[in-house]
């Protein structure tokens, strides 16, 4: 992998953000607890989109990751969100999970507070 390729495009990361925060309003959910954890997931989303094309979940083990993001069940939000409103990634959580803020938003300098 070229430094190049490794590095995560701001307009990317942004644009992560912005659809997360729209999906946990939309959908009545929230951001976990740990700002940690919605910025880390943020930033994976916006790496595979930026190398696949496609958000496809960061907390999952894929063999082929060209190939999961064109069979689109782990790409955000993934089947079991939009079917049962279950997030693996624990970025969007029923209000009433354990590990759930209050928070929909998760403002950009926190974001990159967070991340490597």
């Amino acid at each position: 992998m070229s430094s190049s390729s490794s590095k995560l495009m701001p307009d990317s990361l942004e644009a992560m953000r912005k659809f997360a925060e729209v999906y946990a309003d939309r959908t009545g959910t929230v951001f976990c607890i740990d700002s940690s954890v919605t910025a880390v997931v943020i930033e994976g989303l916006a790496k595979h989109k930026d190398e696949y094309g496609s958000p496809l979940c960061p907390c999952r083990h894929y063999e082929n990751k060209t190939l999961e993001v064109l069979n689109a069940y782990w790409n955000c939000p993934c089947v079991p969100m939009r079917e049962r409103k279950e997030c693996h990634c624990m970025l969007f959580l029923q209000p009433d999970n354990e590990f759930a803020g209050s928070n929909k938003k998760i403002p950009a300098v926190d974001l990159l507070n967070h991340i490597r």
